[in-house]
């Protein structure tokens, strides 16, 4: 067993690589209780599409941040560290190992790095830009950032009009250069960035990954989902383009307007996923700091023990 330790345990892997029963079963092992960072189990009332750990798997383990949105309600990255830093102190004041879990990358990144721009751009300052775009344009607010940041071309992409109205906020805001701004963005620092990191990635060959999206779709299926879709669609699920726009739900949605049929359904829902897993191995591979990778191609079961080691 892992002795009482301040650091975060982090267990992540793409979609339906197997996370949530090695985590209960590590959790239960080593006195740890779960923190989630799954952008999608913020949502009451989405458990099916979502693999929500069901109530008695959240018996077995205590879980956190979960369930603490309805689904009409976006959750916001600045909240869930304000949350999480809450969450992983209490778990620490009650003498218990946190083991971080879940594969959404923004809000996994969260614990490594910032993700949060402390900059509060004001509503004088908003106005003002908008008032530069509104009356000279693209290159009336490149004039203005240059007066600032004369170098600001190497720093943002000056075409695209967005990106340009959010620099000219904050330089204005602040009084700062792109690269003063990015470098005061990069040395924030927080209770879960500064905690000793424990990392494992999980993985499965591609071939048995695809076998058990395909089969976890029509276990969802099985289990209700069109049902659970059309019951969210009275709970708001629409007004939450985050939510709706998720795989599983998205899909479920363009069946319930007539748009495909329940074949037809398996195959978007079970294609979009592998994608998602595809992109979610590149994002782990490239965005991660180093840790432990451990392939669960060929176990029907793995020894906890050795899993942080």
């Amino acid at each position: 067993m892992v002795e009482k330790s301040d650091s975060l345990f982090v267990l992540t892997g793409c979609t339906a690589v197997g996370k949530t029963d090695l985590a209960l079963a590590w959790a239960e092992a080593h006195d740890a209780e779960i923190v989630s960072c799954d952008s999608l189990l913020f949502y009451r009332q989405m458990d099916i599409g979502t693999a929500k750990p069901t109530l008695l798997e959240r018996e077995r383990v205590p879980h956190h941040l979960i369930d603490i949105r309805p689904p009409s309600e976006q959750m916001d990255i600045g909240e869930y560290v304000e949350m999480a830093i809450q969450v992983v102190e209490e778990i620490r004041g009650r003498g218990r190992n946190v083991l971080v879990v879940g594969g959404s990358g923004f809000y996994l990144k969260a614990f490594f790095g910032p993700v949060v721009d402390d900059v509060v751009v004001s509503p004088e300052t908003r106005a003002k830009v908008r008032g530069i775009e509104r009356e000279t344009g693209l290159e009336g607010m490149l004039k203005a950032l240059r007066a600032i940041d004369p170098n600001c071309e190497e720093n943002i992409d000056t075409k695209n009009p967005r990106r340009v109205v959010k620099a000219l906020e904050r330089c204005l805001e602040t009084g700062e250069t792109l690269p003063e701004l990015k470098l005061r963005f990069q040395s924030q620092r927080n209770r879960l960035i500064d905690s000793e990191k424990h990392l494992v990635v999980l993985e499965r060959e591609k071939n048995d990954l695809n076998v058990r999206i395909e089969r976890r779709v029509v276990e969802m299926l099985d289990r209700g989902l069109i049902e659970e879709v059309d019951s969210l669609k009275e709970a708001g699920l629409e007004s939450n383009s985050s939510a709706a726009n998720a795989i599983g739900y998205r899909e479920t949605l363009e069946y319930l307007s007539g748009e495909c049929d329940r074949d037809s359904l398996i195959d978007r829902i079970a294609t979009n996923t592998r994608q998602l897993a595809k992109k979610q191995r590149t994002w782990f591979r490239t965005q991660l700091p180093a840790g432990a990778r451990v392939d669960l191609t060929h176990f029907d079961s793995l020894d906890t023990g050795s899993l942080f080691i």
